[in-house]
C-alpha cells in the first residue's frame, strides 16, 4: 500500500503529513475536511502496512486495536474518532497527543536522576492501572508506546497486541505463538498466557531497569530459547551497574521483574504506591544484593519452569479488586478509645478476606501545628511523634500477606486532604469513623465523613463505635491508650465539651 500524500482526502479526513513509519503501520497527522465540526483536539490516522512481505499479524493487530480503542476511556489513552472498512481501506483515526515518549529519557548519555525515574514510573504505573480497571492488558508496553503529556501524566499507545477480557483474543486464536516486543515481554507471554495484568508490570520493570542502568535486563533475544530464559533468570542487580542507586529502588525494579507473576506487585496501583512512598518500601535481600542470583537458584527455577502449567488469570478488573489498597483515616484529636478500637476492627475485617491487600493508615494535622514546647515546634519532630503513635495503633494489623504503611498529612482542609490522597494513590476502600453526634451542626455544616463520602472516588466504609468506653476500659487496648494519656490521639487537655469538635479537625461536627 502506497503512502498517503499531504493534501490527500480519505473519508472526510485530509492528510497533513506522515509523522511515523513503523514495521506495522504508518501514522499521519490529519484534520477534518470541510463540512465537519472541529473535534476540539488534534487527530492522527493510523494505517496498517499491508504489502506482500508484511505478516498476517498486521491485519489482526489492526482489528484488535480497532475494537479495543472504541471502548477505552480516560486520560491515559487517546480518544477514538473513526475507523475505516478493512475491505476497502483500513485506518484508525484517534486523538493526537503532544508529548514525548519514554525514549526521550533513554536517549541521553547519562541515566536520569532518581526523582525523574520515580516520577516516570509512577505515571506509567497509574496509566497501566487505569487500563487494567477496564479489563484490558496492554501486552506491548515499551518506551515507544508510553507517551508523557506536558503535565507529567502518561498515555499508553498502540493496542494492536492487547487483550480485552470481553472480546475474543484474535492473536491467540489465529497466530498461536508468543507475540510482543522481545526485550519487554513477560515470561508468561512467552508461553502464551495473554490475560495477566502483571505482564504489564513486568514490562514497566524492564523500562525502570533501563532508566536506572541504561541497559536492558535481558538483552534483545531473537530466538524462542533466548526468550524462555526469563522464565528462570534474574537480571544483573541494577546497583551492581550503578552503585549509587538506592536499595529501595532496586527492590521495586527487581520485584517487577520476578519470573513468577505471583511474586511481582499484585497490581500496578501497588507499584505506583511504592514508587511514590519510597520510605515505606520494605527492603529485602533482593534490594540490597549486588551479586546476583546464583546458579543453584536458577537451576531450580529452570526445573520448575519446565513442568509448570500456566493457567489463564481472572478478569483484570476482578484480579485487582481482590488486592486493593485500603486507606484508614485515623483521627488524632479528641477521639475516644472505643472509636479507635472500632476503626481497627473494621479494618481487620476488610483486610482479612483480601490477602495481598495494602493498608495505608493516614492522619491529617493542621499546618504549623505546635505546642508550647520549643522542641515540638520542629516539623520533623511532629511528624515523627504522630507517625510513632499511628504505627502503635496499626501494629495489631501488621500480619504476613498484608503490607502496612503510615502517613501523616498536613492540611487545613482535612476532607480534601483525604480525598486527594485516595485519588493520588488509587485507593479502593476508605475506612473512617461515622459522625453520629452533633446532628444539629451537620444540618448546617457537612462533617468530614460526609464530605468524603459524597466525593470519594471509591468504596467508603463508615464505622460507628461498637464497644462502650466503660467496657473498653477493662481491655488491654483500653489500658494501653490510657497509659498514653487516656484521650486517644488528642494532645490537648480539653474537657468533655471538646467532644463536640470534629475528630478530624477543629471546625466540623464530631465523629464517634
Amino acid at each position: 500500500m502506497k503512502l498517503l500524500e499531504p493534501g490527500e482526502s480519505l473519508d472526510g479526513f485530509t492528510v497533513d503529513a506522515c509523522i511515523h513509519s513503523g514495521g506495522m503501520a504508518h501514522i499521519y497527522r490529519v484534520h477534518y475536511s470541510r463540512g465537519h465540526a472541529d473535534p476540539g483536539f488534534a487527530m492522527a490516522m493510523k494505517v496498517p502496512r499491508m504489502t506482500t512481505g508484511d505478516g498476517a499479524e498486521n491485519i489482526v493487530s489492526f482489528e484488535i486495536e480497532s475494537q479495543i480503542l472504541k471502548v477505552l476511556h480516560g486520560s491515559h489513552v487517546p480518544r477514538f474518532v473513526a475507523a475505516g472498512d478493512l475491505d476497502r481501506m483500513p485506518y484508525l483515526v484517534m486523538e493526537y497527543i503532544d508529548g514525548q515518549t519514554l525514549d526521550h529519557w533513554l536517549g541521553g548519555p547519562d541515566c536520569p536522576d532518581v526523582d525523574t525515574i520515580t516520577r516516570l514510573g509512577v505515571a506509567m504505573a497509574k496509566a497501566a492501572h487505569a487500563l487494567h480497571q477496564q479489563n484490558t492488558v496492554h501486552l506491548d508496553l515499551k518506551p515507544a508506546n508510553v507517551l508523557f503529556r506536558p503535565d507529567g501524566s502518561a498515555v499508553l499507545l498502540d493496542f494492536g497486541l492487547s487483550c480485552h477480557a470481553h472480546y475474543p483474543d484474535l492473536l491467540a486464536e489465529q497466530l498461536r505463538k508468543a507475540v510482543g516486543s522481545p526485550a519487554w515481554m513477560a515470561p508468561e507471554q512467552v508461553v502464551g498466557v495473554r490475560s495477566d495484568p502483571r505482564s504489564d508490570i513486568f514490562a514497566i520493570g524492564v523500562m525502570l531497569y533501563q532508566l536506572c542502568t541504561g541497559a536492558l535486563p535481558f538483552g534483545e533475544p531473537q530466538t524462542a530459547a533466548g526468550l524462555r530464559q526469563r522464565l528462570w533468570m534474574d537480571p544483573v542487580p541494577p546497583r551492581k551497574i550503578k552503585a549509587l542507586l538506592p536499595d529501595w529502588l532496586q527492590e521495586v525494579v527487581l520485584r517487577c521483574l520476578e519470573p513468577e507473576a505471583a511474586k511481582r506487585y499484585p497490581s500496578a496501583a501497588h507499584l505506583a504506591f511504592d514508587l511514590a512512598h519510597p520510605d515505606q518500601v520494605t527492603i529485602t535481600a533482593r534490594g540490597r544484593s549486588v551479586v546476583g542470583t546464583g546458579f543453584g537458584t536458577h537451576f531450580k527455577r529452570w526445573v520448575k519452569a519446565a513442568g509448570m502449567h500456566y493457567q489463564p488469570s481472572p478478569l483484570p478488573a476482578q484480579q485487582i479488586e481482590e488486592i486493593p489498597i485500603v486507606m484508614v483515616a485515623v483521627p488524632h484529636q479528641d477521639v475516644s478509645d472505643a472509636t479507635l478500637y472500632s476503626l481497627r476492627q473494621a479494618v481487620a475485617r476488610s483486610l482479612g478476606t483480601r490477602p495481598g491487600a495494602r493498608l495505608a493508615c493516614v492522619t491529617v494535622i493542621s499546618p504549623g501545628q505546635t505546642s508550647t514546647s520549643e522542641e515540638t515546634k520542629s516539623e520533623t519532630h511532629l511528624q515523627r511523634r504522630y507517625l510513632t503513635v499511628l504505627r502503635q495503633w496499626a501494629r495489631p494489623l501488621d500480619h504476613p500477606g498484608h503490607q502496612v504503611s503510615c502517613h501523616v498529612l498536613e492540611s487545613g482542609d482535612v476532607a480534601q486532604a483525604l480525598l486527594d490522597y485516595a485519588r493520588g494513590n488509587s485507593v479502593s476502600v476508605i475506612v473512617m469513623g461515622a459522625a453520629t453526634h452533633g446532628l444539629k451542626t451537620q444540618r448546617l455544616v457537612a462533617t468530614v465523613p460526609i464530605k468524603v463520602a459524597m466525593e470519594a472516588p471509591c468504596t467508603i466504609i463508615l464505622v460507628k463505635q461498637t464497644l462502650p468506653f466503660e467496657l473498653l476500659a477493662n481491655t488491654a487496648d483500653g489500658r494501653a491508650y490510657r497509659d498514653k494519656g487516656g484521650k486517644g490521639y488528642s494532645d490537648s487537655d480539653a474537657d468533655s465539651d471538646s467532644a463536640e469538635r470534629d475528630l478530624y479537625g477543629d471546625d466540623l461536627g464530631p465523629l464517634g
